[in-house]
């Protein structure tokens, strides 16, 4: 296995690990209007807010890393989706800002904008993420130097909007398990009922969404039939999301959890494989593609790189498990909480 490959797996467990953590965090912040009090409105954010910096590390790492090892395809995905980022890069922003911010005034019209700025932020940059996803998966229009010759409005075609309203859905249900998982008394009662109406609107943009795959991504059938991995991949993926209601009916919250994120994980692995050893798809120009070898930096550069995330990448993993398990349990509200 060379570097180029080494390189490209890591980021892609870059990319699982934000998906899974940040992904509750954005699930929450989805579901933020389904609080019926002030006290359920700061359930919610309390139940993210000791550790939504920390899985934003990930996203952070997974830029840092793209941009060293293929600066490239950092060049050209930034570039393409300049306006799309600047939007993330907002949304980002404000959910951060709301979950410091609100509890900082008594005031009702306070509280209530920044309950809408977290709601707004985190269905925006959700949407975002899977419309960039849905993009990734049919390709982009690059010329000949590697750069995007599409606009905006191109970016927002049925198919990677329809990408965005799955992973809406995905991380509705991911952030409702999870919330399950920290609360109790009659707001886990209902969150047990929006598991179930979550997890039913997934399935069913999922499955849309794997139809649509099928058809907007040429030769993908073959190749999953030609690939052993791609298809055990998509069995493991199957079998994860038939189980979380499987869990959920008998009151399994943890495994149920378990199951989202494997779901989760299986279906970054599948986006990795389809587009291995693409980095950026060009369509209709095949040959404009930027792969994991023509736009990758020196094997020096990615020598030192991977000493260096061997180094580091203990400590992401021991903070992340500490800060874990200093908030494990329920979320109880005091005066000192979000």
């Amino acid at each position: 296995m060379d570097l180029n490959v080494i390189w490209f797996i890591l980021l892609g467990v870059l990319l699982t690990g934000y998906a899974i953590l940040d992904g509750f965090d954005l699930g929450v912040g989805i579901l933020h209007p389904l609080a019926r009090s002030d006290d359920e409105r700061r359930m919610f954010m309390n139940s993210i807010g000791p550790i939504w910096d920390g899985n934003e590390v990930w996203l952070v790492t997974f830029g840092g890393a793209l941009f060293a090892a293929f600066p490239e395809a950092y060049a050209t995905i930034f570039s393409g989706f300049y306006i799309p980022f600047m939007l993330l890069l907002a949304a980002l922003i404000f959910r951060a800002v709301s979950v410091e911010f609100r509890s900082k005034v008594r005031a009702c019209a306070w509280r209530a904008m920044w309950d809408y700025s977290f709601f707004g932020a985190s269905l925006a940059a959700t949407l975002l993420f899977g419309v960039a996803v849905g993009n990734a998966m049919i390709g982009l229009p690059l010329d000949e130097r590697g750069v995007y010759a599409g606009g905006f409005l191109h970016l927002l075609r049925p198919y990677p909007l329809l990408v965005g309203a799955m992973t809406v859905a995905m991380f509705a249900m991911h952030g409702s398990i999870f919330l399950c998982l920290k609360t109790e008394g009659d707001l886990q009662r209902r969150m047990r009922e929006w598991m179930w109406h979550t997890w039913g609107l997934f399935l069913v943009l999922y499955m849309l969404a794997t139809m649509q795959t099928l058809v907007a991504v040429p030769g993908l059938v073959q190749r999953v039939a030609a690939e052993p991995r791609m298809a055990a991949v998509a069995v493991i993926n199957v079998l994860a999301i038939a189980n979380i209601p499987r869990a959920l009916h008998h009151d399994r919250h943890a495994q149920a959890f378990a199951s989202s994120c494997v779901t989760i994980a299986a279906l970054v692995c599948l986006f990795s494989l389809a587009l291995f050893p693409n980095l950026v798809v060009s369509r209709p120009n095949a040959e404009n593609s930027l792969t994991i070898y023509n736009a990758a930096s020196s094997a020096k550069t990615l020598t030192i790189m991977l000493v260096v995330a061997g180094i580091g990448m203990p400590f992401v993993l021991t903070y992340t498990g500490v800060i874990y398990w200093t908030f494990r349990g329920k979320v109880r509200v005091d005066d000192q909480s979000y």
